[in-house]
């Protein structure tokens, strides 16, 4: 199967990964800028947040060929997830963006989308390794933050107002800076290895092999191998994630070991 030429890629959050360093650059010029806002992004109400990560999620399906249920992508990952329908009492939603970049993301309302170019080159059990890992950072509202210091630092709240406590409409623009604030957004080091395991107990509680945490990084490190040491390159930076790979392969494969998995 062939995907579809590139149309628009812009995600919610790398994947296991940190920021490219141009938009780490862009981010910080827009956090100057921001700090004048600062009190005002800080003090969103949940339901505002909720409100703007809809309408987020909703502009990523809108501005990505989404692939309908019938496909054999779509298909695929929907059986892959059976049973996972919810994280924290939040509920899982599950689509295909039909793009060339290898990536997948989780937003904070429990969206996550799989980009076709990943399902081209994982085996079942490494893209579930991504979806735990994934789910691990909404479980523990990492996404929800990163979503938030993006409302910031990407200066969006540049003239939107609340009014009666709603959150204004985002305009095309603004919901393109926000994605562009996303892309460099990073996780810490505590965060990522908290949501391994997570994501580790979150498939093994949902009757699917833990071990498939270790194999999705495995892949990673061989796809980080193949695209060479030293280059420039989307999968360098994808994937430049921490702890280093060695390590959460090492600790992934040691509590499979452990419980006979």
């Amino acid at each position: 199967m062939k995907v579809k030429k590139f149309f628009l890629t812009i995600s919610a959050a790398l994947l296991l990964a940190g920021a490219p360093a141009a938009s780490a650059q862009l981010n910080l010029g827009r956090a100057a800028k921001s700090l004048g806002k600062a009190a005002q992004a800080v003090t969103l109400t949940d339901a505002q947040m909720v409100q703007y990560v809809k309408e987020y999620i909703d502009w990523m399906d809108k501005n990505n060929p989404v692939l309908p249920p019938d496909d054999p992508y779509t298909k695929r990952l929907d059986s892959l997830t059976a049973g996972l329908t919810s994280v924290e009492g939040m509920p899982l939603n599950f689509k295909v963006y039909n793009v060339i970049d290898v990536n997948a993301f989780a937003c904070a309302d429990g969206s996550v989308r799989v980009f076709a170019a990943l399902m081209d080159i994982m085996d079942d059990d490494e893209l579930l390794g991504v979806i735990g890992h994934e789910v691990g950072h909404v479980a523990h509202k990492d996404s929800k933050k990163a979503f938030k210091q993006a409302l910031l630092t990407s200066a969006l709240l540049d003239g939107v107002a609340s009014t009666n406590g709603t959150a204004a409409a985002l305009t095309d623009s603004q919901l393109g800076k926000l994605g562009e604030a996303l892309v460099g957004a990073t996780y810490s080091k505590k965060q990522e290895s908290a949501a391994d395991e997570y994501g580790y107990e979150f498939l093994k509680s949902h009757g699917k092999n833990p071990r498939a945490m270790a194999k999705s990084f495995k892949k990673l490190k061989q796809l980080q191998e193949e695209a060479g040491a030293g280059k420039s390159s989307k999968l360098n930076q994808l994937f430049s994630s921490h702890p280093d790979l060695d390590a959460r392969i090492k600790n992934m494969e040691a509590k499979a070991d452990k419980e006979g998995y």
